[in-house]
């Protein structure tokens, strides 16, 4: 069956943009999301993300009449779940209520020959579960779990693997990963793709390809952890970390990366944790990199305390970053934000934000005035770098006591 109707759950930093590369190329997209703001937004051509070149291909389809959103599932013959995959509590267990929300709201509309596609990232197992809720709601249809090859259902994990700032070019020429429940799914599944894909669409199973993503991010938090943990070394020495791995990585074979505040953003700060969670005895050194990356928050914060003692009792502290990365708008599990907000809960009214990639702050920063870099630079006695924008690197050191968890400021 030919793809000529594609809808896809969920229209957020992922679906959003999967969405109008399939529209671009003609087909009918059919985008669905519960926030009403976002789908109006949509239907007047509009995108309620920054992304480069998004809006103008959003724009473009819509008024082609080849995009449209809604809060309500249509028929389609594939649908692409991207939707949140958070996990929940102090011991991070995954929370799959978004993709079992999903799953059940496209259920009705299933015809035999559809394909399902979980893009999410998800713990191992998940697109099996999303294949039983499936099931379970449409009794009458038969599923891969059951039915093997002979399913009227063709079911998939295709996990995202984009850079945000990069979504558009990299949706097209990074590699997929497209584990099927079974061979046909997998051949179906990277028929899907390869209409706009234009890197290797690899099919295995869809396990494999559920902790592909998992270990892909993980390897990144692993070392990410190992120059966090060189960070904190390196300041019980006195020792200034930069010029540390600038001579390091001068080693043939050494590459260690960038310390910072911590890290986030929906997947590597996030994925991890499905591993532990479903290999708990396993994965040691996964789980020991996550607590050294999101206990850096807490060791800056100290940094921040003692500046601020240094500069006096009623000094206006400069936080410079609120995203998860430089140059985008992406605040998800973003330390930046936690030690932005937990300083405005110490010291109400004296923290100011900097975060030239917003016009509002979230509400969980309730208190704090957000500025201009140049208003920061003046008003404030403390100031703190946590995220390198380029707009920050390009402007002067400011005057006043100085943390800089990202190597801006250094000399």
């Amino acid at each position: 069956m030919a793809f000529e109707t594609i809808s896809v759950i969920g229209l957020g930093y992922i679906g959003l943009p999967t969405a109008a590369m399939f529209a671009s190329l003609k087909r009918k997209v059919i985008g669905v999301d519960v926030n009403p703001k976002a789908v109006n937004a949509i239907n007047r051509g509009e995108v309620h993300i920054v992304e480069p070149d998004l809006d103008i291909v959003v724009r473009s389809c819509v008024s082609e009449g080849m995009l449209r959103a809604t809060a309500t599932p249509e028929p389609a013959d594939a649908f692409l779940i991207a939707v949140p995959t958070p996990f929940t509590g102090d011991d991070h267990q995954p929370d799959l209520a978004y993709i079992e929300s999903a799953s059940r709201a496209i259920a009705p509309v299933l015809k035999a020959g559809d394909l399902v596609v979980l893009e999410s990232t998800s713990p191992v197992g998940a697109t099996e579960q999303m294949a039983a809720w499936l099931a379970e709601a449409r009794p009458d249809l038969r599923f891969p779990q059951d039915a093997g090859e002979n399913a009227d259902i063709n079911v998939a994990h295709c996990p995202e693997r984009v850079l945000p700032g990069r979504v558009m070019h990299e949706l097209v020429w990074n590699d997929r990963v497209v584990g099927g429940m079974t061979a046909r799914c997998s051949e179906r599944a990277t028929a899907l793709y390869k209409l706009f894909v234009r890197g290797e669409c690899v099919k295995t199973n869809v396990r494999t390809a559920e902790l592909a993503k998992l270990a892909e991010n993980s390897f990144r938090d692993v070392n990410i952890a190992f120059a966090n943990e060189l960070s904190m070394v390196c300041d019980k020495f006195g020792i200034d970390v930069w010029e540390l791995i600038s001579l390091a990585n001068r080693h043939p074979r050494v590459n260690i990366l960038q310390p910072g505040p911590g890290v986030g953003g929906h997947c590597i700060a996030v994925d991890p944790w499905f591993i532990v969670a479903g290999a708990r005895d396993e994965a040691k050194l996964i789980r020991s990199a996550r607590e050294v990356n999101d206990a850096k928050p807490g060791w800056v914060i100290d940094k921040i305390e003692a500046a601020i003692t240094a500069a006096g009792d009623t000094a206006a502290i400069a936080c410079y970053g609120l995203a998860f990365k430089p140059d985008i708008d992406d605040l998800r599990e973003s330390p930046a934000l936690e030690i932005t907000r937990e300083l405005g809960t110490r010291y109400p009214g004296r923290v100011l934000a900097v975060e030239p990639n917003i016009d509002a702050l979230p509400a969980a920063l309730s208190g704090i005035q957000l500025v201009s870099l140049a208003e920061a630079q003046v008003t404030a006695k403390v100031h703190v770098m946590l995220v390198d924008h380029r707009e920050f690197k390009e402007a002067g050191v400011p005057t006043g006591e100085l943390v800089d968890s990202k190597g801006v400021w250094k000399s």
